[in-house]
Formats: C-alpha cells, structure tokens, sequence
C-alpha cells in the first residue's frame, strides 16, 4: 500500500474526536444520533487536502479514499452539506489522467485495493446521488466502471496454474505483493462489481464477481463455516495466512446482499447469511466490535490500517440491513451495542474528548488517530442507515436510503458499461472456473 502524510489525517483524528463523550446521544433518537455525528465530523480537512498527499507519514493513500466514503455516507445520512465541496474536490483530484483512480504519483506503487476504495467511495457517490461533477470531468459511475475495468484486465490476475482468475493484490509487477493472491483485493472487487450490477441492472457484472467468489471460495479463502481468512502467495496458494480481518469478510457481505437485492436468488441469500453469522460470531464475540487478529492478541498491535477497520465494517452491516432486511434482527442490535462501547471510551485527550480504539474495556485506551475516530463516525452513521432501533421496527426502503436509481443514470450505466464490457469480455474468458488445475 501506498503512505501518505501524517498530516492528510491528523487534522480528522483531532476534529472528529472533540466532542462525542460532551454529548448524551440517545441511541434510539436519529435526530440525537444526528447531532453526536454532525458535531463528530469536525474535521479541519482543508480545500487544499488532495494537493498535499505525499508518500510518508503513518497513514496510506487508500485511507484519504476510505475516509472521503466516510464523509458521503456521513453527508447523506444527516444532511449535513458542509464538506460537499470539499469531497467533490478530493475525489476528482485524484483520477488521474485516465480517470480511473490511478493517477501518476501513485501509479508505480499501487496496489489493488487502494485503487479500489476510491473507486468504491465513487460507488457511494453515485448510490446516494452525490451532486455530480463538472461535465467536462469525470462522472461517478464512470470512475466506478473504469476501476472495476482496470482490475479485470489479465495483466492484474493470475491467468494459469492453482490460482488461476485470482486479483493480485499489487497492480505493478515489481511491486513486493505481486505474488500475493489476498481476499481484500478480491473481496473489493467482489464489492464493487455487486454494487455496479444492482446499479445498471447489467447481468455481466453478476457473471465476473460470481467468477471471482467462486474463485476465492476454491482456494480456500473462505472456508466451511464461512471464515474468511487473508490469502497465499504462488504458485499454488495452498499455504493460506489464516488470519482474520473484519473489512475482508465485511465486503463480501454487503456485496452478496448487493446481489441478492437484485437477484433475489436463493443462492446468494444462503452466502449473504452465512458470511453474516460468521462476521458477528467472529468480530462481535460480546456484542461489541473487535478486531480479533490484533486487538488483545499477546505481543500484538494494531497497525493504522487496523485501526480503521470497525468504521467501515459498520457502514457496511448498515447497508446490508437495507438491501436485505430480513438481516437487520441480527444486524440492528449488534451496531446498537458497539456504539454504546464506542461512545462509552471517548474520554482521552487533553479534554477528556478522544476516542480510542478498544471498545470492549469500556475505557480510552490512550491510542489516537484518525482511524479511531473515523471508526466512530462510522458506527453512528451506521445506526441512522439503518433508521429505528426499536426491537422489530420496519426498515425504510433501500431507494431512500441509497437513493433512486434514475432512467437517465440507466441510460448512461447502459452505454458506459456496454464500452467497458466489450473490451472484457475476450480478456475474461480465462476466469472460468472449469478446467482450472486443482
């Protein structure tokens, strides 16, 4: 992954965290939840944010795409319009001259998934109706696709041998990564080209991420209690790293219910629920968030990236509640509780305002940054993407909380996509499963 400043994100972690432990947030109040996340997003980010990026510090460059997703969702769900122009800027900075989120200064050293969370912060864009670019600069959807058709091409893949159709997680050759066939890579992907067909309604996109779900479910990745584990290097990907991240397996589950909203196929209700069972059994262990590959593990730490994970895994479970509600009796409760834990730990800092990062001990644990905060930005935003918490409450519809799809949006996805696909198609004849060595 790609470093960047410590300060793209310093001023975030500062602002973010100055006032959730000031607030008494009503957990079952939207308009309480509201004010804790307008007042929580106090972040002095700056208009000059995108031209200061430069590959040192302790933060990466996908953590600037992750954090601008952050703020969308967070715009959306409290109205908030303060950071559009902001957001609108950051995002558009960074497309780079072929407007698919690999812009020069990053390109000799990009890896996958950091192409992809900018790409999947366009996804939100689109989905929630962000306002729309200037004419003459790149659309949203257009981003999405031209990322999504980045990563199919076969010089990002592995096109022979046991691990045949899988995503590397590095985009350059020379790049330490390129031999590493990891789920997050895979699983953004998966995501993305979810999201994409529910967006167009194109069943092309249901074809190439069901090629790659069922490619990572061959090697092992996944396994038959549906843990979802890191990946393996060539040639043969069978000495898999077992260790188990939350964003990994929380793509997954909103891209299957992405594809089960759309497809209502039983298939993909069946992988939707196991992934779900398995992400709160495993990451939910007292009904609070936990990052069990590094939180309270002997010797261990989280590292930045790490750190950011809950936020995003919120959000996700939020969305999945509203593509699939029969899931939001799970969902609900379980981002209910991680967020009373949450809010219950921001006491650190100078002013008794930071938020840490272990929410389980109910008290700060003196780790501070933007991750943190972002996280719980994240977990709030999640409770009002989900609306009420009331015990058997009725979910409100997934057009309003994504906004509705319009016919001039199809029209354009309709063109956009059929230019993208029909330079795929040949390429991607290879990811089919039959025939691949085992």
């Amino acid at each position: 992954m790609v470093r960047v400043s410590t300060s793209l994100l310093a001023a975030l972690s500062l602002g973010i965290s100055q006032t959730f432990a000031a607030l008494e947030v009503n957990l079952d109040d939207n308009e309480s939840i509201k004010k804790a996340a307008k007042n929580g997003r106090r972040a002095r980010l700056g208009a000059r944010y995108p031209a200061r990026t430069s590959p040192d510090g302790d933060y990466y460059w996908w953590h600037g795409g992750a954090m601008w997703g952050a703020l969308l969702d967070y715009q959306h769900h409290t109205g908030d319009n303060s950071y559009e122009r902001i957001t609108k800027e950051a995002l558009l900075f960074q497309v780079g001259d072929d407007r698919d989120y690999n812009p020069a200064n990053w390109s000799a050293s990009m890896g996958n998934d950091d192409q992809a969370f900018w790409g999947m912060s366009a996804m939100i864009a689109a989905e929630v109706g962000f306002s729309n670019p200037p004419k003459d600069q790149a659309q949203w959807l257009s981003l999405v696709q031209a990322v999504f058709n980045d990563q199919t091409m076969p010089e990002r893949r592995v096109t022979e041998g046991p691990c045949r159709g899988g995503l590397r997680w590095q985009a350059v050759r020379y790049n330490n990564g390129f031999d590493y066939i990891n789920t997050i890579a895979n699983a953004c992907y998966f995501n993305m080209g979810a999201r994409l067909a529910r967006y167009t309604g194109n069943q092309t996109y249901v074809k190439l991420v069901e090629d790659t779900y069922d490619t990572i479910m061959r090697l092992g990745y996944i396994d038959k209690d549906y843990n979802v584990f890191d990946g393996a290097h060539l040639p043969d990907c069978d000495k898999i790293n077992r260790a188990q991240f939350s964003y990994n397996i929380g793509l997954l589950v909103q891209g299957a219910a992405a594809l089960y909203n759309m497809t209502e196929s039983d298939k993909w209700k069946k992988e939707l629920d196991s992934l779900l069972d398995a992400t709160l059994k495993t990451f939910w262990p007292e009904g609070v968030a936990f990052e069990i590959s590094c939180e309270g593990q002997p010797g261990g730490g989280c590292n930045k990236d790490m750190e950011a994970y809950k936020g995003f895994v919120h959000r996700w479970l939020g969305y999945t509640a509203q593509l699939a509600p029969h899931t939001a009796a799970k969902i609900k409760p379980m981002i209910k509780s991680s967020v009373q834990a949450a809010v219950k730990q921001c006491t650190g800092g100078p002013n008794g305002r930071f938020c840490g990062f272990h929410w389980t001990t109910g008290v700060f644990d003196g780790a501070i940054g933007a991750g943190q905060q972002m996280n719980v930005l994240g977990a709030l935003t999640a409770m009002l993407i989900t609306g009420n918490y009331d015990a058997g409450g009725k979910a409100p519809t997934t057009a309003k909380v994504l906004g509705p799809i319009t016919g001039g949006d199809r029209a354009g996805a309709g063109f956009l996509t059929a230019i993208i696909i029909a330079g795929c198609l040949g390429a991607f004849a290879w990811m089919s499963t039959d025939g691949i060595a085992e």
